[in-house]
C-alpha cells in the first residue's frame, strides 16, 4: 500500500478544527486527503495583498477547498495556477473598476480570494454562498481546457451533459422563474457551474431532490456524491 505524505501536525489540527469535509472522511481518506493538501500548498506560491503575511491556516484551508473539489479526480492539483494572491477583505480590480471578492486570472495564473469573504463562505456549511468553492470551480473550469500535465481531466459525457442542462435551466434564471439557485447562476454557464459546486457541496440533499439529472452529472464529474456523506453525518 502506498504511504501517503503526511501534514505537519499544526496544519492537521487545522483541518481537524475548521474542515467540516475533511472530518467526515474515513481514515484512510484523511490521510490521503492531508497528502493531496500537503502537494497543494507546496506548489503553490500564496501572496498578501494589502497585509504583511500569510498564515498557515490560510495556506491549509483554501489548500483544502481547492482538494475538496477535485479529492474523487486522479491527482489534479491546478497546475497552471500557481499562484494564490489573498486580500484581507473586498479589493477593488482595476480591470473591470469594480470590488470583487474572489476572481480567477488564466493569463496570470492566480486564484485571487478574499479572505474575509472566504471565511464566511465556510462559517454557514449549508447556505450555498461559499466563495472558496466558487472561485476555485471556475479554476478547475479553466484548467480542464489548458494543455498541460492536468488537460482534459473531467469527463467529456458528463461535462456535454452539464451544457446541454445549463443551456435550458439559465433562460429560467433570467426570466426570474422560481429556481432552486440564485439568479446570479443564470449569468452564464461559467457562473452556472460555479453556482452549482456550491450547491453542490451545501446542500446536496436538497440539490439531489430539486434537480436531479444536474446532480447526478456533478456526482459523475467530480466522482464524488456529498449527499452520500452528509445522510452518514
Amino acid at each position: 500500500m502506498k504511504k501517503h505524505q503526511k501534514l505537519p501536525g499544526k496544519y492537521q489540527r487545522i483541518l481537524q478544527n475548521y474542515s467540516s469535509y475533511y472530518n467526515l472522511l474515513s481514515q484512510e481518506d484523511k490521510d490521503k486527503f492531508q497528502a493531496r493538501v500537503h502537494h497543494f500548498i507546496y506548489s503553490k506560491r500564496f501572496i498578501p495583498r494589502g497585509f504583511s503575511k500569510v498564515t498557515d491556516e490560510m495556506k491549509v484551508l483554501i489548500s483544502a477547498a481547492a482538494i475538496q473539489l477535485t479529492f474523487g479526480l486522479p491527482q489534479v492539483y491546478l497546475a497552471h495556477f500557481d499562484k494564490i494572491l489573498i486580500y484581507p477583505d473586498t479589493y477593488y480590480s482595476t480591470i473591470n473598476k469594480t470590488y470583487h471578492v474572489g476572481e480567477v486570472n488564466p493569463r496570470m495564473g492566480a486564484i485571487i480570494l478574499s479572505w474575509k469573504s472566504f471565511v464566511d463562505g465556510y462559517a454557514d456549511p449549508t447556505d450555498s454562498y461559499n466563495v472558496g468553492i466558487h472561485e476555485l470551480a471556475h479554476a478547475i473550469h479553466f484548467e480542464n481546457r489548458i494543455r498541460n500535465s492536468e488537460f482534459d481531466f473531467l469527463d467529456a459525457e458528463s461535462l456535454y451533459i452539464l451544457g446541454k442542462i445549463a443551456a435550458a435551466e439559465i433562460p429560467k434564471l433570467q426570466k426570474g422563474e422560481p429556481h432552486f439557485f440564485r439568479s446570479y447562476a443564470g449569468t452564464n454557464e461559467h457562473e452556472f457551474f460555479a453556482v452549482a459546486l456550491e450547491y453542490f457541496f451545501e446542500r446536496p440533499v436538497e440539490f439531489r431532490e430539486a434537480l436531479p439529472l444536474l446532480y447526478k452529472t456533478l456526482t459523475r464529474l467530480l466522482n464524488q456524491d456529498p449527499a452520500k456523506r452528509h445522510k452518514l453525518s
